[in-house]
């Protein structure tokens, strides 16, 4: 099975609100940390992939985007995700 796939379904059970959740800040904030964490390990062993660079780029500006609203939304979980996904600010 596909690395991918399977922190997909644990990072899923980590921050999901309900069983079919989706779509909340929270969870998509954590999708986007997955793919960005396995893309970053193939641009370590593909270092001239600027097609996979630039989609890997392209997923940290929305992940920004969605860190910058929960920031303002709420910050005692905004603070929460940075810890527990170990992501810089």
């Amino acid at each position: 099975m596909n690395q991918f796939k399977v922190n997909k379904k644990e990072v899923k059970e980590v921050f999901k609100k309900h069983d079919k959740d989706t779509g909340s800040v929270e969870f998509q904030i954590s999708q986007l940390t997955n793919r960005i964490t396995v893309l970053t390990d193939h641009l370590r062993s593909n270092p001239k992939d600027n097609s996979s660079k630039h989609g890997m780029l392209k997923l940290v500006g929305k992940r920004s985007r969605f860190l910058s609203y929960l920031r303002k939304s709420n910050l005692s979980i905004y603070e929460g995700m940075l810890t527990s996904l170990g992501i810089r600010r």
